[in-house]
């Protein structure tokens, strides 16, 4: 590794930041530099800019052996935010464990479409009820709650490892006391109806696990990938149970694959969901895909 933590030498920030920013690369791990940066961070308690006005600090023993194991956990492909314990989402930290997906930046197109669509049926200034299916980490449902705070959150979870981080976020969040959470496979069980349902379930082909990069399919909970034999195995579920979960005009925002959104938006349209004039029935994310499907419960 490239710092021993008994070298009697002394290593500065800076120059540890660029020897791991080398070893990041030279390992082929494409977010070298702010891999390298966020764990110096973590280990010496300095900030961004602190990296460059400290950039003489000597590291102490203690921030030497915290950044080997670091580096060495993510070498082997280990998430940053796993080694971290947590990830930004939509602005804000969420506390990531192995016990959830890891929450990533495609899915903040969801939050987008949804605060657009609350906006165009002119929804913002009421007290909204909102369904997270699946929630994870609960990074949707928490996020809503941030940015809507007339809302109230149902949020379903199959994994009570999961919801308990979900808990957790929603207390670190400021929200729990508007947020239930419901140990359920989709959304059985759950007798209220909704304004606004959400869910980003697993729809990855079954077959294609064993192909992603490792960081997913080395760190990700397979529950919350798997998506059965074609991916969709999750939306028929949705499909099936959400209709009687709806209020009249209530809306349902749902993320999917590249190159599920087609499909998905005909399981819907089966079910009963119509498309709305004024909001499109399929997002595309940053990257340029297919990544959300919406439409509303007549």
């Amino acid at each position: 590794m490239i710092m021993p933590p008994d070298r009697s030498d002394d290593l500065t920030l800076q120059n540890c930041l660029f020897a791991l920013r080398k070893k990041f690369t030279d390992d082929n791990i494409d977010t070298a530099d702010l891999d390298a940066r966020l764990l110096v961070q973590a280990a010496t308690g300095v900030d961004h800019a602190g990296l460059i006005l400290k950039s003489d600090h000597i590291l102490t023993a203690q921030e030497r052996r915290t950044i080997k194991k670091m580096s060495q956990r993510r070498l082997r492909r280990e998430p940053v935010s796993r080694i971290l314990g947590e990830r930004e989402f939509y602005g804000r930290d969420f506390i990531v464990t192995s016990d959830v997906l890891d929450p990533r930046p495609d899915t903040e197109t969801l939050i987008e479409v949804v605060l657009t669509a609350v906006q165009t049926l002119q929804m913002a200034n009421r007290p909204l009820d909102i369904l997270d299916i699946g929630t994870g980490t609960g990074a949707i449902i928490v996020t809503l709650l941030c940015e809507l705070p007339h809302a109230k959150g149902v949020a379903t979870d199959v994994s009570p490892a999961a919801l308990e981080v979900a808990r957790r976020n929603g207390i670190k969040r400021g929200v729990a006391e508007r947020l239930n959470l419901e140990e359920t496979s989709w959304c059985a069980g759950i007798q209220q109806q909704f304004d606004i349902i959400v869910s980003n379930p697993p729809y990855i082909v079954k077959a294609e696990i064993e192909k992603l990069d490792r960081d997913v399919k080395d760190f990700d909970p397979h529950l919350a990938l798997n998506g059965g034999p074609d991916g969709l195995d999750a939306y028929r579920k949705i499909a099936e149970q959400c209709p009687a979960r709806m209020k009249p005009g209530g809306l349902i925002v749902l993320e999917a694959g590249f190159d599920q959104a087609v499909a998905l938006a005909s399981l819907l349209m089966t079910a009963g969901f119509k498309p709305h004039d004024d909001i499109p029935i399929i997002t595309k994310d940053l990257g340029g895909n297919d990544r959300v499907v919406t439409m509303l419960w007549p």
